[in-house]
């Protein structure tokens, strides 16, 4: 049975959640490691230099928060890339998405999804370059490489 308790416990805690999401996201989007020129939070700095392939992604040379747009499958597609790393040299490409979930599986299926639209979208402005795509789980600071491929 279903109480008037039980549902404003559950909004509560949805928006606790998306009120944490956005204030991580804020928080990540001014990191910059650069040696000495490093800024940002420096609580998530550290814990960001603790994983070497996380570290590319908070260069001064990565993007944040790229606004992309497109059609996919004649359906009008608008997104945010949390971050972009874009190589020319090596025609790769990297994107790091931010989530805050606890457990990594309850909306996988949601985030490949994401990811694949984000593919999709960066693979009509390089069409010659690799793409891969990632998540930084927040709540542990694990980078985990998704196995995507644009729809």
């Amino acid at each position: 049975m279903t109480t008037l308790h039980n549902i404003l416990s559950a909004r509560d805690s949805a928006m606790h959640a998306t009120a944490h999401g956005t204030q991580m996201h804020g928080r990540l989007q001014h990191i910059i490691i650069d040696g000495p020129n490093t800024r940002g939070d420096s609580g998530l700095v550290q814990l960001i230099q603790r994983n070497p392939d996380l570290v590319p992604f908070f260069a001064p040379n990565s993007r944040v928060e790229v606004p992309i747009a497109g059609t996919i499958n004649n359906r009008f597609i608008s997104r945010r890339i949390d971050r972009l790393c874009v190589d020319d040299d090596t025609k790769s490409i990297s994107i790091l998405d931010y989530k805050t979930d606890i457990n990594h599986n309850t909306f996988r299926d949601k985030y490949i999804i994401q990811l694949r639209e984000y593919m999709t979208l960066l693979r009509t402005l390089y069409p010659d370059y690799k793409i891969s795509a990632y998540i930084l789980w927040t709540h542990d600071f694990s980078l985990e490489k998704l196995p995507v491929k644009p729809l």
